[in-house]
């Protein structure tokens, strides 16, 4: 979600993360509200030289600003950095929800059929509970989307709901 929208299908992919931005801000605020671990993963684009505040200032330089300002990590966010679609794929996140007791994830950003899905696999098959709230995921290709949220849910006991009913605790 912390980019600068300067890669292949990001023109198609726009219009669906403006309309998730709100939900996502919404959902983090809640989040910190509650006081629930929120935890920020984000693709690296390959810059391994890069920290979060460059890749938060290089995205809010960006022509799609307006999808990033919502969203900027606080300098107290925890924040991983990704290299494939998967948040769990050579990254300490499966490390640093141990070490916080989490059994449960909360999947927001874009894109669904690609990082959202293959995120929930994966924490499905670390034994986590997952809940992606439909309107707060984005994506290029709508029917593909919708199959990723049924195959979620189906294959991998997801909860799929909205942003307004998710349950952080998973009462």
């Amino acid at each position: 979600m912390l980019s600068s929208y300067d890669f292949e299908d990001a023109e198609k992919l726009v219009p669906a993360v403006e309309e998730t931005v709100p939900r996502i801000a919404g959902l983090v605020k809640r989040a910190i509200d509650e006081d629930v671990l929120t935890i920020y993963v984000n693709d690296s684009y390959g810059d391994w030289h890069s920290n979060r505040d460059a890749l938060v200032s290089q995205a809010l330089e960006g022509k799609h600003a307006s999808l990033v300002e919502p969203i900027a990590p606080s300098d107290d966010s925890i924040f991983v950095f990704k290299a494939r679609h998967s948040i769990f794929f050579q990254t300490p996140l499966e490390y640093l929800l141990g070490q916080q007791e989490v059994d449960r994830v909360v999947l927001t950003g874009q894109v669904t059929e690609q990082c959202i899905l293959y995120s929930a696999l994966d924490a499905y098959i670390r034994h986590l509970h997952v809940c992606v709230p439909r309107d707060a995921v984005a994506s290029i290709h709508s029917h593909l989307a919708d199959a990723s949220l049924e195959l979620m849910e189906r294959n991998m006991s997801a909860e799929i709901c909205t942003s307004a009913e998710v349950d952080f605790r998973g009462g």
